[in-house]
């Protein structure tokens, strides 16, 4: 309480009550008068001053009346007790009057600040939607949260990339306190010290931490708290979208130079099968010869295939292949693929499983043969020799699942998504034969223009199956209801 203003606002208020005493005696004024004038002055004084204030110029109004006691009329000054009453109603009025413009100063103190703090809240928002996304939002929030909001210090930590940004000047370090806030979810306002800390969360998944120290209210920091976590999960969509966009063009690369490799190989390939040929023709060839010259054609023909598989998975990528569908037979398609590998086959039992021997569904013919060629020549190349590859096909109401089971070396959980990526292949298979990791990425290209998909289950004991469904049209009347599953 400051001295002087206290003495001055009591000394006028004392000073107005003995005034009005003293008129009111001179021009003998009636009691009710003099007593409701007394409280304007001490309702007067408790708005100016305060209580206290307010409660001398109640003990002055009192004393007053007992200076002056004479009244027209005959009406004296009121007895003792009656003026004990007078003294208490002024002292409650003086009271609740203080209390009430106490209040309502303090409300309007708090809107003035909250007004501000909301113009704050304005231009950090404006700012976190200008901020450049191009780098780790971190250190730009640290530093625009101490300006903005003119605070002491400030700390902001990155959960997901576990960094803590800093920000003004911290006595000690508070790397440790803002990752305390994080993991133990501490969320307080301490007034001695001035810190708030808060838990940034996006929704209820905590994302990092803040930890402020300056004049900032709760509401505030709850508010600056949940800017920065909108800001995070803007940067994470901004970079996850640039990821993306650098994966599309790097494929749309790949996929161009693949498809201008497989072109140049096309030209001297076609030189070397028509070398190997004409040398073959003119006959007149040593043993010898003819068996270098069978090696040549042999080969020449798998880097034909390579070069072919290259072409059209490039051509799959760039999205350059449109499905022909076409009424087809299963039965003669896979007739048509085994024919192709029976050499391959040679040493394996092959069982095929259709329900409907005549089944025809709408399909682009080549590309599912592709498909089908690739799934069963996976299944002989690794599997043990002697043993039986199945092969399965499965009508449901709104696709056709293709299955080749054989026994092999099982496929670890961890490459079971991984071996349908280009040029990725198992460390198990990798060991049991040669191959480029380029046919099956291949297959999932197939199903997927289809509209279908891929996976793969293996084990041990049960062997291993490749899937593919195809969600196709069939045609009326070819597929027997009893066939369905």
């Amino acid at each position: 309480m400051r001295l002087l203003p206290f003495m001055l606002e009591s000394s006028l208020g004392v000073a107005a009550v003995l005034l009005v005493a003293a008129l009111a005696h001179w021009w003998r004024w009636l009691l009710p008068a003099e007593i409701f004038l007394f409280l304007l002055i001490v309702v007067a004084t408790a708005l100016l001053g305060g209580f206290w204030q307010s409660a001398i110029v109640s003990l002055a109004a009192v004393a007053g009346l007992m200076l002056f006691p004479e009244r027209p009329l005959g009406i004296g000054v009121p007895p003792d007790p009656a003026g004990f009453l007078i003294l208490i109603a002024l002292l409650a009025v003086a009271l609740i009057v203080s209390r009430l413009s106490a209040r309502v100063a303090r409300h309007a103190r708090e809107a003035e600040l909250w007004g501000g703090q909301m113009h704050d809240l304005y231009e950090f928002t404006r700012q976190t939607l200008q901020m450049n996304l191009h780098m780790e939002p971190g250190a730009q929030l640290a530093e625009l949260i101490h300006e903005i909001f003119a605070l002491e210090a400030v700390a902001l930590f990155d959960a997901d990339l576990h960094r803590v940004y800093q920000a003004g000047y911290w006595i000690v370090d508070p790397q440790e306190m803002a990752q305390n806030v994080y993991y133990f979810e501490s969320a307080d306002d301490d007034p001695a010290t001035g810190i708030g800390r808060r838990v940034v969360r996006l929704g209820s998944v905590p994302v990092g931490s803040l930890v402020v120290r300056g004049d900032t209210s709760p509401l505030t920091n709850n508010a600056i708290a949940s800017l920065i976590a909108i800001t995070f999960d803007r940067y994470r969509a901004f970079a996850n979208e640039s990821r993306m966009e650098t994966e599309r063009r790097t494929e749309q690369l790949r996929a161009t130079v693949l498809d201008g490799l497989a072109h140049a190989y096309k030209t001297p390939l076609t030189a070397i099968r028509a070398a190997g040929t004409g040398l073959v023709e003119m006959g007149k060839l040593s043993p010898a010869q003819a068996e270098l010259v069978g090696l040549i054609n042999e080969q020449t023909e798998a880097l034909n295939d390579l070069t072919t598989r290259l072409l059209q998975t490039a051509r799959l990528d760039a999205g350059e292949v449109t499905v022909h569908a076409e009424p087809v037979s299963i039965g003669s398609m896979l007739e048509e693929v085994l024919l192709t590998l029976k050499d391959r086959l040679a040493s394996m039992k092959i069982v095929l499983d259709l329900h409907d021997d005549n089944l025809i569904v709408q399909c682009d013919r080549q590309l599912v043969k592709m498909l089908l060629t690739q799934y069963i020549d996976n299944a002989c190349k690794y599997s043990i020799l002697g043993t039986t590859i199945t092969i399965r096909v499965a009508v449901t109401k709104s696709e056709v699942i293709f299955s080749v089971h054989s026994f092999g070396p099982a496929i670890p959980a961890a490459d079971r998504e991984r071996i349908f990526e280009r040029y990725y292949r198992s460390s198990k298979s990798s060991q049991e034969a040669a191959g480029t990791g380029i046919g099956l990425s291949v297959a999932r290209r197939v199903a997927q223009v289809h509209g279908g998909h891929v996976w793969v289950t293996s084990d041990e004991q049960q062997g291993t199956t490749f899937f593919a469904s195809i969600p196709v049209r069939r045609e009326k009347g070819t597929v027997d209801e009893s066939a369905s599953e």
